[in-house]
């Protein structure tokens, strides 16, 4: 039994983002697994409506509003997370999450209560939703140039009236730009004069994480602010620094300048890997972060825990089978 267990990886777990939801996500967990249901139940207790519906039936367009977005992911990856400690009593040395994804990693850290998050998430969805008129701001992906190289690219399309900014820094090759919309077309256009596989503006409600969105920082502040959190039973990289956060006082301000400050995910996943993980769960839906991570750093092996058959291959992994 020692010998079996010491040879098991040393984990953490991972919780995608906005752009990985869609209909059906969790429905195979809740019809199977007792802690996934009380887990969808409680949202729905604590949002006032039928959250699991949504995630279960749709439809799409409102699952794709982010103010239901962000609550419907953070509950599919803590159904997850339930399942997999329920059913592996897997735990994590360390945790992280991709934007939204910081909230579900400080609910595995026992920093947030579930219940707490869930309501901030909502209230951040409603604010990000709010705080740019439609047409004024946007994002695109760009694919193929080094990260380093967007930025540059921001800053010539950028004017001091227009704003382009490097928003998420995913992986060698693979970045995100947000701003108004005439200052990221602008670098799109130039992205592709320098030899981008793809530079592609992108279908979203907001430009996220850019100073376009300081209306939201500023009311998620009050938000934020009147939350408890608690001791963190493992570390929590966050976006803003991609340093491990251990203290609880950390969390709060961190999360507020999450919203307007580039999500380094690259950078926080060279961090697990040079921790000694090397193996990533994302939990919930989707294989947009373990696709990255491919991309990131080899030395660490990333699966997803979504349903029955990822659920078994996990199981195989860390030697229970």
């Amino acid at each position: 039994m020692n010998a079996q267990a010491s040879k098991r990886p040393r984990l953490a777990f991972l919780f995608p983002g906005q752009g990985s939801q869609r209909v059906g996500m969790g429905q195979e967990f809740a019809r199977n697994f007792a802690p996934a249901r009380e887990v969808y139940a409680q949202a729905d207790q604590t949002l006032g409506f039928a959250l699991s519906r949504l995630c279960f039936d749709g439809p799409e367009q409102e699952l794709r509003l982010t103010v239901n977005t962000q609550p419907a992911l953070l509950a599919t990856s803590i159904a997850a997370l339930r399942v997999l400690e329920d059913e592996l009593g897997m735990k994590p040395e360390l945790a992280a999450g991709h934007s939204l994804g910081e909230y579900g990693a400080l609910v595995a850290a026992g920093a947030l209560d579930f219940a707490d998050a869930l309501r901030a998430v909502r209230a951040r969805g409603y604010h990000m939703q709010q705080a740019v008129p439609p047409g004024y701001g946007t994002m695109a992906a760009i694919v193929g140039l080094e990260l380093e190289q967007v930025a540059e690219i921001c800053r010539g399309a950028s004017t001091a009236e227009e704003l382009a900014a490097p928003a998420n820094l995913n992986a060698p090759g693979q970045a995100a730009i947000a701003g108004h919309t005439a200052a990221v077309r602008r670098a799109v256009a130039e992205a592709k004069t320098r030899g981008a596989k793809m530079a592609l503006e992108l279908n979203v409600s907001a430009p996220f994480h850019c100073s376009l969105l300081e209306p939201a920082r500023v009311a998620m502040a009050q938000v934020l602010e009147k939350l408890e959190v608690k001791p963190l039973a493992v570390g929590v990289i966050a976006n803003v620094n991609a340093q491990i956060v251990r203290d609880p006082a950390q969390v709060i301000p961190l999360l507020i300048e999450q919203i307007t400050a580039p999500v380094r995910w690259a950078e926080s996943m060279r961090v697990l890997a040079d921790s000694g993980i090397d193996l990533a769960v994302e939990l919930g839906v989707g294989k947009v972060l373990t696709g990255m991570m491919r991309r990131i750093d080899k030395r660490i092996r990333a699966m997803p825990c979504e349903d029955l058959e990822s659920l078994k291959a996990l199981r195989q992994a860390v030697g229970l089978d």
